[in-house]
């Protein structure tokens, strides 16, 4: 009887252990994105620079989260005889379709927010990228050189404004000198006063 009831007590603990562990692997999963089977496939988006995006970014087509980024690796092109970015993408549905001449950017939400792999669609309807293919991207111009051109900018508008101040070229010359100033203006208010004469012609150029 004993014997008995010990086999039953133990066999309530089995299952009470196997139920906690499901529910363990449940929460897991769920939290974690962890998929036992995952129904999609990979596309490598290749970059020349990779401007900072990290694995586990979001892949977006058309605006729409659609993925995330597995893996990013260098590698050397042969063809190109170069150093390359390729960023292996995972399309978490295997319904979602890629036109092959979709183009791909790394981008960034907000101004400091984190980079995601954008995809925009193409046109070529009917003809889709399959696993493994590859898509090239279109690199980002690096914080560096935009900041670069800027300082260039910059540097012009000074040189532009500096050569105003000093007189230099025709509007230089009206922003300094008062007496053509002033002579465009009574040009302009006489025009005002007498429009008519916009429309004098002088006696003797008629041909």
């Amino acid at each position: 009887m004993a014997e008995a009831e010990n086999r039953t007590f133990e066999l309530k603990v089995g299952i009470f252990i196997a139920i906690g562990i499901l529910i363990f692997f449940i929460i897991v999963f769920s939290i974690g994105d962890v998929y036992l089977v995952r129904k999609g496939y990979h596309i490598n988006a290749i970059f020349n620079f990779a401007s900072g995006i990290t694995e586990g970014a979001p892949v977006r087509l058309a605006g729409v989260n659609v993925g995330q980024v597995d893996k990013i690796e260098l590698f050397f092109d042969e063809k190109d005889k170069r150093t390359r970015v390729r960023l292996l993408a995972w399309i978490n549905d295997e319904e979602i379709r890629i036109e092959t001449d979709s183009v791909a950017l790394i981008n960034t939400l907000g101004l400091l927010g984190e980079k995601y792999l954008e995809i925009f669609p193409g046109k070529k309807r009917g003809d889709f990228l399959a696993g493994g293919d590859d898509i090239l991207g279109h690199d980002p111009i690096p914080t560096e050189r935009l900041t670069e051109k800027l300082d260039q900018v910059a540097d012009s508008t000074n040189v532009v404004m500096g050569r105003l101040r000093d007189g230099e070229g025709t509007i230089g010359k009206l922003l300094v000198e008062e007496k053509i100033y002033n002579d465009l203006e009574t040009l302009v208010d006489d025009i005002k006063r007498n429009p008519w004469k916009l429309l004098h012609k002088p006696r003797g150029r008629d041909k």
